[in-house]
């Protein structure tokens, strides 16, 4: 589990994110379920169900009677269009105010995330 301040549940259900947006839990398949998750997280199983809460409630999971949560045709892009509209306050708007305390130029900061980005393949 993450260490970060997120509660539990949302931790699940980032985690969860995560698996579909790298394609290892694809659409129409089955999540896992909240005492698999309970259990392999080592965690209070009504933790796990507000964490799938929360994606079912998004449209990135459907639950059907009976056999399970199953990941939506939608969710990718659910995911992918929160995250982005939630990226500048969440990434950039810390990174600018720690650049700032420390006195870090805006070129500087620009020339550090060209950097990054083509020591992660980003801008090749």
């Amino acid at each position: 589990m993450d260490d970060n301040n997120a509660p539990l549940f949302r931790q699940i259900a980032s985690l969860l994110e995560d698996s579909i947006v790298d394609g290892s839990l694809k659409v129409g398949e089955r999540a896992p379920s909240m005492n698999e998750l309970a259990s392999f997280h080592q965690i209070n199983p009504a933790t796990a169900r507000k964490g799938l809460s929360l994606l079912i409630d998004s449209g990135v999971l459907e639950k059907r009677r009976g056999i399970g949560m199953f990941v939506t045709e939608q969710a990718v892009h659910v995911i992918l269009e929160r995250r982005r509209e939630k990226f500048a306050a969440a990434y950039v708007v810390p990174l600018v105010d720690e650049a700032a305390k420390l006195g870090i130029s805006r070129q500087h900061v620009q020339t550090l995330l060209e950097q990054v980005a083509e020591s992660r393949g980003l801008y090749k």
